[in-house]
């Protein structure tokens, strides 16, 4: 099944993945499974070479046991958070490795919607098992900080060393899909900034938790209903929009040759994506409990720890084949990659959120304060002026990426002693 052939089909969102996906991707050398006598030692073995031992990551693995027997010994919670943190990396890259071997068997529509929501699997996991621990304030920073970190780190730094590595040509992208995430982005950002407006505009002592909460879960419950929309009108009605250009595709066509089929079965695929997802969650129940214990360790701000560290190692794969392609001057795909991760976070996982603690009982609402989302604010307008043209150059990258680390420094500085968000 040739994955350019889901262009024609509307599946924009799978191709993306896939193609940041294989640039961390090894070549794979199947020699190594004829040498099984058995038919199922022979697919165990090709699975492990695909999925464990084929990416660029597999290095970074063995923290993943180092981590458990860090726990299990007790050998200081500083280093369970490090470890974990560590073998995070390649999990996240192999989800979406193993989502998309998956899409191949489903289809493009429920591949696209698998991959919509397994995309950013790691934070989203991480955040709800916060919101279990009753710990608000790092759900919200987490969710915040993915969102910067793709708006501005990611496309800014794909947008600067795109912009050096192609310095004499002129680099132009299709603004169509860019605009509908900025669309996306701005009713994300309403709807944050509604419960703390409230706070200031009505009269002191007749505002109550109960009002915020409201009104937050009303405009949770929009945000999803704006984000299925965008899925249906991303795979249906205008999936055109989101077709990424043909010529481009077809100079990329050789990279991309050993990708044209399954190279696991649909089975194996989802039993692995089953095992690695429970991994995931087991190191981010590590992350979650530790992490105020590494702040208190290295004297960081568990504020900076949430905005910045977590959203740097959940996304790295994907962080990587953004500036990749941006190098090759493939900006639509760069695009997609940030601006996409970007809105499935702002529409998806943090009303998600919202909705889930309204039924474990949970106050959590959308008030993310003044710092958070006036920073949040800002970004979404400086990313929105700098695409507003359809070309780019390095210096829009670099705007972008000294607006990531004005606003990290911010946090870096911020040093929080468990002063958790309104509603923790």
């Amino acid at each position: 099944m040739d994955p350019w052939n889901n262009l024609e089909n509307g599946d924009s969102s799978k191709v993306t993945q896939n193609l940041s996906a294989s640039l961390v991707r090894k070549k794979s050398d199947l020699a190594l499974a004829s040498r099984g006598r058995l038919s199922m030692v022979r697919e165990f073995v090709v699975n492990v070479q695909q999925v464990v031992l084929g990416t660029k990551l597999c290095l970074l693995f063995p923290a993943v046991p180092l981590a458990v027997i860090a726990q299990a010994h007790d050998y200081g919670r500083p280093w369970i958070f490090a470890l974990s943190l560590l073998g995070l990396t390649p999990l996240a890259e192999r989800v979406s490795f193993l989502t998309e071997q998956i899409a191949y068997f489903t289809g493009p529509t429920v591949g696209g919607l698998l991959n919509a929501t397994c995309g950013n699997a790691t934070e989203l996991i991480i955040a709800l098992l916060a919101l279990h621990k009753r710990k608000i304030h790092v759900v919200k920073y987490s969710l915040f900080g993915s969102i910067l970190s793709n708006l501005l780190l990611v496309l800014g730094s794909s947008l600067f060393f795109g912009g050096l590595a192609n310095i004499k040509k002129e680099q132009i992208f299709d603004k169509k899909q860019s605009d509908v995430n900025i669309l996306l982005l701005l009713l994300g950002l309403l709807s944050l900034l509604l419960p703390l407006m409230f706070k200031f505009v009505v009269e002191p002592g007749t505002l109550t938790t109960s009002s915020i909460l409201q009104l937050s879960r009303s405009c949770s419950v929009m945000m999803l209903v704006a984000y299925f929309a965008y899925l249906f009108f991303q795979l249906k009605t205008h999936k055109q929009l989101f077709e990424a250009d043909e010529v481009l595709v077809e100079e990329d066509s050789d990279e991309v040759d050993t990708e044209e089929k399954a190279v696991i079965g649909f089975w194996s695929a989802f039993i692995w994506l089953v095992g690695m997802t429970i991994v995931i969650a087991l190191l981010s129940e590590y992350v979650v409990g530790t992490i105020e214990a590494a702040s208190d360790s290295w004297g960081i701000s568990v504020s900076f720890i949430s905005v910045i560290l977590l959203p740097i190692v959940g996304n790295a794969a994907e962080h990587a084949g953004s500036i990749i392609f941006a190098l090759k001057n493939k900006l639509d795909i760069s695009l997609g990659v940030a601006l996409g991760s970007a809105s499935q976070i702002s529409m998806f996982a943090v009303p998600l959120c919202v909705i889930v603690a309204w039924t474990m009982g949970v106050d959590m609402d959308l008030d993310f304060n003044l710092l958070e989302t006036g920073s949040l604010g800002f970004s979404i307008l400086v990313t929105a002026f700098t695409l507003q043209d359809g070309t780019s150059h390095y210096m829009k990258g670099i705007v972008l990426f000294l607006s990531y680390t004005a606003i990290a420094a911010c946090f870096f500085v911020h040093n929080i002693t468990l002063v958790k968000f309104q509603g923790a």
